[in-house]
């Protein structure tokens, strides 16, 4: 338990344990399972915790409430990482009440065949807990239909803290090592992870999160209390500059390189298309082996940076298999206003090249820089030179942009 506000502490959990946030995106850091209580004429938990770290969190919870019993439940979002510990708190406190939208309560009963005790609210409702008021935001696809977000202040006027609870929103990989607040803290190694979680998680819903972000523009937030990563207070403005910036899918002019490679001659064509975009003066150029670098931190870059060039063998007359599932997760995450260059091997059987154009015709929709290059058994003068040209085409581009 920490004191996050007069009438506010947080009694969430560390996961140091868990390699694999929902079976798919590396933790090298952890992650940390975010919940609050409010503690007022009435008591309010905003979020729970996932169910196999219950005990510290109850303990924590009993570290605020002493005897006494917890009146409401704020479920802003249903995954179970954030409502796992739901069924079990009640066995604890079977009067709690459980607050929520409509689409909530048809997830509770599926999830937990909790039917009874629920107050349902509606976007802008209010409810006093005493000194203190919650208002409710609902925020659908950020990023399940369910989703809202809970605004405290105190209920008369002057106003004074204005506390969010965002749910997943605004919020990024990697436990809280001690502190809890940011500035308490070096934030250094969040901003990454926090486009990392973003672009993963909520990456393919940014017409919802621009929605969310209009609903929230004539609030003065001071805290941001996310479901996961730290509280936000001294760096409230970067945060939702950040989510602004990736929901609207804006880029730095930038390269990613990614590519697939077997024994070695796609990877040179890699690093000569690298070499002609730098002398053409690209300076931020990144590059990935797809087979290597975990997908999560490549789509995280191509986020970052407006241009993409992916290259790779064919295999089994198709196109290299971590290849082909690169592709089929940046067609998942529908970003826009990408340029996109592409280059191809075989040995016997040419197929790359083309598989990758049918990938952006049907599916990816980036905007073609440059002549694809389809490269047989090994580079030659003439195909090393269309490698350069690729490079330096994307340069070009990408000045223009």
């Amino acid at each position: 338990m920490k004191t996050i506000t007069k009438s506010i502490y947080y009694v969430g959990v560390n996961d140091r344990h868990k390699e694999l946030f929902e079976g798919l995106w590396p933790l090298p850091a952890g992650v940390s399972y975010n919940a609050y209580l409010i503690d007022d004429e009435k008591t309010c938990l905003v979020d729970t915790v996932e169910v196999d770290f219950f005990m510290p969190f109850i303990e924590n919870i009993h570290q605020v409430l002493g005897e006494r019993q917890l009146d409401y439940v704020v479920v802003n979002h249903m995954e179970p990482d954030h409502s796992g510990s739901l069924a079990l708190l009640r066995k604890y406190f079977p009067n709690v009440q459980i607050i929520g939208n409509k689409k909530t309560f048809d997830m509770l009963k599926g999830f937990y065949q909790l039917t009874d005790g629920l107050m349902e609210v509606k976007n802008g409702d209010t409810l006093k807990l005493g000194r203190l008021q919650l208002q409710f935001v609902l925020t659908p696809m950020v990023h399940w239909p369910e989703t809202m977000m809970t605004l405290c202040t105190n209920s008369e006027e002057p106003r004074e803290t204005i506390t969010l609870f965002s749910g997943d929103a605004f919020g990024c990989f990697g436990a809280l090592n001690g502190a809890v607040v940011d500035e308490q803290m070096n934030c250094d190694d969040f901003w990454a992870e926090m486009e990392r979680y973003y672009s993963n998680i909520v990456g393919k819903y940014g017409t919802p999160v621009q929605m969310a972000l209009k609903k929230l523009s004539g609030v003065q937030v001071d805290y941001i209390c996310a479901t996961h990563g730290p509280v936000w207070h001294e760096h409230v403005a970067k945060v939702i500059s950040i989510y602004d910036r990736l929901s609207r899918y804006e880029a730095e002019p930038g390269l990613v390189i990614c590519y697939g490679t077997m024994y070695g001659n796609t990877e040179r064509a890699a690093e000569v298309i690298a070499t002609a975009a730098a002398e053409a003066g690209v300076k931020n150029i990144v590059m990935h082996n797809v087979s290597k670098t975990h997908h999560s931190y490549i789509i995280r870059d191509v986020f970052r940076y407006r241009g993409l060039i992916v290259g790779a063998p064919t295999y089994n007359t198709g196109l290299y298999h971590e290849m082909n599932v690169l592709l089929d997760e940046l067609s998942q995450k529908d970003i826009k206003g990408r340029l996109l260059g592409w280059f191809g091997s075989y040995g016997w059987a040419s197929k790359a090249v083309a598989e990758i154009a049918r990938w952006n015709g049907e599916k990816l929709h980036y905007e073609q820089v440059g002549e694809p290059v389809e490269i047989k058994q090994s580079l030659t003068a003439e195909t090393t030179a269309q490698c350069q040209a690729l490079g330096r085409a994307m340069a070009e581009r990408l000045s223009q942009s």
